[in-house]
């Protein structure tokens, strides 16, 4: 207990360093930059409702949606945190319609950063619980200059590091370096992130379901017939519970603790879903593959897709290992698609 209390996040990272002596120390550093990041976007959210930061800034970002100002704050903390460093050759965000340059000043670095800087964004005004998505990876063009957009489209297995952030009734960063899943609640006293889920492990199965059942009749049907099974059978004598924020940082973190599946899936007027393979899919399947779960787009494992744009979409099936192979079958056994 006394070890957890008092395991910071630079100290968890620092201690992880020194168990790998080829580590160079940048993607610690990184880590710690996007903590920082993270303190700094907190802060203006668990203010936001007092200062002139909510609502819409008027215009639309590249998906067609409205931009909240804090979305757009939080993007260019995000930035300016990130852009100095001389560990990035390139950077990608939601919020951007194409990659992000480092400025011309700065030292070119190997990695590649892609973030969702507010997850979430449209729960903003209600006061339900947003957060960060982030993405790392090595870049793969020749040379030291600037990165290329096939540095970002990567397929989600190469990530080195991906993590969130949850802004809720506490602030908690969750992130894996390829090493397991960890857990760190900001302490508001002296502000800083103290361990508090170690080496997190996904149940292999679980008693909550997470989908927007409003699209129901545009389900394929092995979607349907799953549904039907959950709301007719039980889990452990207890029947299953249907809980659905609508932030997918929410979800995803409820379902990391507590197991069970999230799903997004494909219907007739979206085939390829809503959510965005680079930024929200693949950081979050690498995360819960990491505590032992599995992460589909119905047919094929998310972290082998390979991306052919910045901002593709995808159909997500993502949680406890058991659900979402249920899932699958169902999908799989299924005679017609719709």
């Amino acid at each position: 207990m006394a070890t957890t209390r008092f395991m910071t996040l630079p100290r968890h990272i620092m201690e992880g360093e020194k168990q790998h002596p080829e580590a160079t120390g940048e993607l610690s550093a990184i880590l710690l930059q996007l903590g920082l990041a993270a303190k700094v976007i907190s802060l203006e959210v668990n203010k936001a409702g007092l200062v002139d930061i909510l609502g819409f800034t008027g215009g639309d970002n590249i998906h067609g949606e409205k931009v909240k100002k804090l979305d757009l704050y939080a993007h260019e903390i995000l930035v300016k945190a990130m852009d100095h460093g001389g560990h990035f050759c390139v950077m990608a965000s939601e919020e951007e319609e194409d990659i992000i340059h480092l400025p011309p000043h700065q030292k070119i670095g190997k990695y590649v950063l892609l973030f969702d800087p507010l997850d979430g964004s449209s729960n903003i005004d209600a006061n339900i619980s947003i957060g960060t998505i982030f993405s790392i990876y090595k870049r793969i063009s020749k040379g030291n200059g600037p990165g290329t957009l096939a540095d970002c489209l990567q397929p989600g297995y190469k990530q080195i590091a991906a993590g969130y952030i949850v802004y809720g009734s506490s602030t908690i960063l969750v992130y894996s370096a390829g090493h397991g899943v960890y857990g760190f609640t900001l302490d508001p006293a002296f502000g800083e992130f103290l361990l508090s889920h170690d080496d997190i492990k996904i149940p292999k199965c679980g008693r909550i379901y997470s989908i927007n059942e409003g699209n129901y009749f545009s389900w394929h049907k092995g979607l349907k017939d799953y549904i039907k099974y959950l709301q007719a059978n039980n889990f452990e004598g207890k029947p299953y519970q249907a809980r659905y924020v609508g932030s997918m940082v929410a979800d995803i973190h409820r379902t990391l603790l507590y197991g069970g599946i999230f799903m997004y899936p494909g219907d007739k007027r979206n085939p390829k879903g809503k959510l965005r393979l680079m930024y929200e899919c693949n950081p979050m399947a690498f995360i819960i593959e990491e505590a032992g779960g599995r992460a589909t787009d119905g047919k094929r494992r998310i972290l082998e897709i390979q991306p052919e744009n910045l901002h593709e979409r995808t159909p997500i099936f993502i949680g406890s290992l058991e659900d979402v192979l249920l899932v699958e079958k169902f999908m799989r056994e299924a005679r017609e698609a719709y």
